[in-house]
């Protein structure tokens, strides 16, 4: 399985944050997926992509040239693909996954995570996105999407909408769980 992570790549993040890119990274590589990420260095990024190739993950970075003439290009990557701007970079990673998973993260994670729901909305694709809510870090999102809701910018039933768990346990049993 491909899985898509979109994250912070910020070295100056708390220590319990960086560890869930080793968790998550580790369970990939051990029941033999494949990272899909961003293909730079820095914070999750960097602890994602490191821990998921150690345990034998293959690793697909996905990096626009800006990225790479900044000197922020991955070593752990085993394929990387060049796309032309950061547009093109989520396209492609969504395009790439079987699942999407949304690590804590800043706008860049945000942008990516919006632009999987909106595109999945359209039908672009029937891909899962889960949202690693640890220790509440999404919850005034949560709490922006219902007030959305409940002033029906949103439909009450949608047909297509992010998944939020709050540990990475949780995370691995859903996108463990066998999709109808």
């Amino acid at each position: 399985m491909k899985i898509a992570v979109y994250c912070s790549a910020k070295d100056a993040i708390p220590e319990e944050y960086l560890a869930l890119g080793d968790a998550l990274g580790r369970w990939i590589g051990e029941q033999g997926n494949t990272l899909v990420y961003g293909g730079a260095t820095g914070g999750l990024m960097t602890r994602v992509s490191r821990a998921a190739k150690a345990a034998g993950a293959y690793v697909i970075g996905v990096i626009p040239p800006r990225i790479i003439a900044a000197g922020r290009q991955s070593e752990y990557c085993d394929e990387l693909i060049e796309v032309a701007n950061m547009s093109e970079r989520k396209q492609r990673m969504r395009d790439e996954a079987d699942v999407i998973v949304c690590l804590p993260g800043s706008y860049g994670t945000l942008d990516e995570m919006m632009d999987a729901t909106s595109s999945a909305i359209v039908g672009e694709h029937h891909k899962p996105t889960y949202v690693l809510n640890y220790k509440g870090f999404y919850e005034p999102l949560k709490q922006q999407i219902e007030l959305m809701r409940k002033l029906r910018f949103i439909p009450e039933l949608e047909s297509y909408k992010p998944q939020f768990v709050d540990t990475i346990e949780d995370l691995i049993s859903l996108i463990n769980t066998p999709k109808l």
